[in-house]
């Protein structure tokens, strides 16, 4: 990509903003999981899980290591196939490339030492579009332009993806995920190495995506983060365990112990305690 490039996408973004696709009502269910049982290696990694994610929601997905969280973001994206039971994006079947599905992976997952500008990154989310020998057209940079300006980056655009810190850098996954204009967008353990300040701007971020009539579906192992900023929290372990309100499902100590796997004395208890005193 070339800094004309960058420039010519951003005027036309600018002078002619298009909007994201929408190919339901604001505020309908764009993620539905009904009865879903998955199973890796003969071995069932997910029963009988019932999840709904409105447009306009951000939903957090908690659970203890091996609950099943990442299997539930590879299903919903199609990767992996339910034994039974069905999930649909935006009103049709789950499957790769049939609906355009935003998916934002642990940092750890992308090769940041590449030689990449920020741009560059973010049209790769175009790739399975694209095909790997078409040339990206003036639409496509104003697509890539368009996510950067949702994550605040545009200004970055032309920088090298190894100068940047760890929050722009997923600042950039999000973009990149972003750029298909998808009515879903999954979030992988976002917060995981981050400090506290990137996280509260990340945080504001996804809220900001979700009101802007996405469904937001983020797992995390930040339970306060998560109680504080979801619309409703999912206690995962390979069943839903539990879902609502923060606050309400904070107080069900029995969900949480349930869950978990923890006792009346656990540390875990005592925080959910402190955040609904």
């Amino acid at each position: 990509m070339t800094a004309a490039d960058v420039a010519t996408a951003a005027s036309a973004t600018a002078v002619s903003p298009r909007p994201a696709t929408r190919s339901r009502a604001p505020g309908s269910t764009a993620l539905v999981l009904a009865g879903v049982h998955v199973e890796l290696g003969g071995r069932p990694v997910l029963r009988d899980v019932d999840l709904t994610v409105d447009r306009g929601e951000l939903v957090g997905l908690l659970g203890p290591n091996g609950a099943g969280k990442t299997t539930l973001l590879r299903t919903v994206l199609g990767l992996l196939r339910p034994a039974r039971g069905t999930v649909t994006v935006d009103g049709r079947r789950a499957a790769p490339g049939r609906v355009p599905v935003g998916y934002v992976p642990q940092r750890h997952e992308f090769a940041w030492e590449f030689p990449l500008s920020v741009a560059d990154v973010v049209m790769t989310g175009l790739t399975g579009r694209l095909g790997l020998l078409r040339r990206p057209r003036t639409a496509d940079w104003e697509a890539v332009v368009e996510a950067l300006a949702l994550v605040r980056m545009a200004d970055l655009a032309e920088r090298p993806v190894g100068q940047l810190s760890g929050g722009q850098r997923q600042r950039v996954l999000v973009a990149r995920a972003l750029v298909l204009r998808p009515a879903l967008l999954l979030l992988d353990e976002p917060f995981t190495g981050l400090d506290m300040p990137t996280q509260e701007l990340l945080q504001a971020l996804f809220v900001d995506l979700a009101r802007d009539d996405r469904a937001v579906l983020m797992t995390t192992h930040d339970i306060p983060s998560a109680l504080d900023a979801c619309d409703r929290v999912a206690l995962l372990d390979r069943t839903v365990v539990a879902c609502g309100a923060p606050r309400t499902l904070a107080a069900d100590t029995a969900a949480w112990s349930a869950a978990f796997g923890v006792g009346p004395g656990s540390t875990l208890l005592r925080v959910l305690k402190a955040v609904t005193s």
